[in-house]
């Protein structure tokens, strides 16, 4: 039983670090995943996904790191997407469907120029969770801080924004700001994950283990929490599963997520058929019930279980 379980770890330090990157990729995308689905920014977050292709591929042919190669990709992503969005007429998933074709064919055609991208564009793609490095290891951890500290100051503009910016206005907030803080985030989130999962499998973790949350847990702090769990576990579970059966560690780790989110909906349905009721907070959307007091609008919020603005449950003030 340990030679399956527990052996593929101990005599394996490349096999640590990739644990280790996972589980750091899956506590940094649990935070940012749930505002995703919260939020209903699943397409920005796959235009933010592909938008770094271009940034990554003139980095690698410039020679610079190629983390600054993709935040550059996303700043000039979310940069012009914000400016269509404010001086056109044009709607921002209109915006963000022409800057999500035009980036990754953009780096499509940077990466044509050279035969030597054959297996660069494999590993900006794909990832190489197995050949994670320390430094990779660190760089990750101080991406979860940042992330989770923004997100912790946040939590209360930003759980009204996932309810409906206007009610994050009225309750003294400035959307603008928070809605390109909560952007930020995701960013960084698609930066410091690409280098273990690939451009086109951290859509998968920032996506699957926090819907699978979603559908079980009513308060946001739990969804987080959980979506962290799961993730975790799904890594590790998808590495035993790459080691044992030789393959793509990074596509597995995402494939087992997607399978336990497919296998929970699937509980949950059959649950609401014999009980008659769902769990869990709809995704995309909250209900709510908004409430005037002379202090302002004090707003309870059903399926997150948290009062964004003035007490949270379990906060004592």
């Amino acid at each position: 039983m340990s030679d399956t379980f527990i052996t593929p770890f101990t005599d394996n330090e490349f096999m640590v670090r990739a644990l280790g990157a996972g589980v750091l990729v899956a506590c940094c995308c649990a935070i940012v995943g749930s505002f995703v689905v919260l939020r209903g920014l699943a397409f920005v977050a796959d235009a933010l996904a592909h938008g770094v292709l271009p940034g990554i591929a003139t980095a690698i042919l410039l020679g610079v790191p190629v983390v600054v190669g993709a935040a550059a990709g996303t700043m000039v992503m979310m940069g012009g997407v914000s400016l269509i969005t404010r001086r056109s007429r044009l709607s921002s998933d209109t915006a963000i469907g022409l800057f999500f074709a035009g980036m990754l064919a953009l780096g499509v055609m940077i990466t044509s120029r050279g035969r030597s991208f054959a297996g660069d564009l494999t590993r900006i793609l794909f990832g190489e969770l197995l050949g994670v490095s320390v430094s990779d290891l660190w760089w990750q951890a101080v991406a979860l801080v940042f992330v989770g500290g923004v997100a912790w100051v946040c939590r209360r503009p930003f759980l009204l924004l996932c309810i409906e910016p206007e009610l994050a206005a009225t309750s003294g907030f400035r959307v603008r700001p928070f809605e390109t803080l909560m952007l930020t985030i995701v960013a960084v989130a698609i930066i410091a994950s690409f280098q273990s999962v690939g451009t086109l499998l951290v859509f998968g973790m920032l996506l699957a283990p926090a819907s699978t949350a979603a559908l079980v847990t009513r308060r946001l702090g739990a969804m987080v929490a959980l979506a962290a769990v799961l993730g975790s576990v799904c890594t590790y579970v998808g590495l035993l599963l790459s080691y044992h059966a030789d393959l793509a560690a990074g596509a597995s780790v995402v494939v087992v997520a997607v399978a336990v989110f497919l296998l929970t909906f699937a509980g949950v349905e059959v649950r609401a058929a014999v009980t008659g009721r769902g769990v869990g907070v709809p995704a995309g959307a909250l209900q709510r019930q908004v409430h005037t007091h002379d202090d302002g609008a004090h707003v309870h919020v059903h399926g997150s279980g948290e009062h964004p603005h003035g007490h949270v449950p379990g906060e004592h003030r």
